[in-house]
């Protein structure tokens, strides 16, 4: 092994891990570390409690041997699994954030996509006015329209998302995260919102449709 403070080294080999969830990927004894690494400080201790003896009551003594020292932290494994899940939802927050962008983004698409329809379909619109069909009627084919594209492409990204869900999870088994559930509650609660969403972005498309003149709109070319 090569060492920052003394080069090439020749490290006996001690044992092979068939599970390694180590981050570093090996394990050094402390006079290695500190002989190839010169002097470093400890970025985490790590304490098994012997069977039969109390947490309480060891977390009371460590906590005095540490309070010299207040930027140590001591944490039990609820504790840690805490914290690091916190850094874990301020990473789906971050990602929350940008999907909420991504949905503004959307709205201002399916509006857009819905003008370009009414545009096109001027004299369409005209003739179904023509043959009977009142306002309302326009409005609600306009949303209706509008709820059909933001639910089938809510669906579609989140079938996307659910695979490549999948296969982080698959790729990250080594590093504990062995387990996947899929969020039905949530997805079909998505999928509420993403109707919803269309429906408040056929308002303005609609209320252009439903006011297409009819004379002028069957006489369009």
């Amino acid at each position: 092994m090569e060492f920052p403070a003394d080069g090439v080294q020749q490290v006996p080999l001690k044992a092979i891990y068939k599970d390694n969830e180590l981050n570093g990927g090996y394990l050094l004894s402390l006079a290695d570390y500190q002989k190839g690494y010169g002097t470093q400080l400890d970025s985490m201790v790590i304490a098994e409690v012997k069977p039969g003896v109390e947490a309480a009551s060891v977390r009371g003594a460590i906590d005095k041997v540490v309070a010299d020292f207040p930027n140590v932290q001591v944490q039990d494994m609820v504790q840690y699994k805490q914290q690091v899940g916190k850094q874990l939802d301020q990473l789906l927050n971050l990602v929350r954030i940008l999907l909420a962008f991504a949905i503004v983004i959307a709205l201002f698409g399916i509006v857009n996509t819905l003008a370009l329809s009414v545009f096109e379909r001027v004299r369409e619109l005209g003739l179904l006015r023509a043959v009977g069909a009142t306002r309302g009627q326009v409005r609600s084919m306009i949303r209706w329209e509008a709820v059909i594209i933001s639910v089938l492409g809510a669906i579609l990204n989140m079938a996307v998302g659910v695979f490549f869900g999948w296969t982080m999870v698959r790729a990250l088994a080594s590093q504990g995260f062995g387990e996947f559930t899929v969020p039905g509650g949530q997805l079909v609660a998505f999928v509420l919102l993403a109707a919803v969403a269309g429906v408040l972005a056929a308002i303005l498309p609609g209320r252009r449709a439903a006011k297409v003149d009819m004379l002028r709109a069957i006489t369009t070319e």
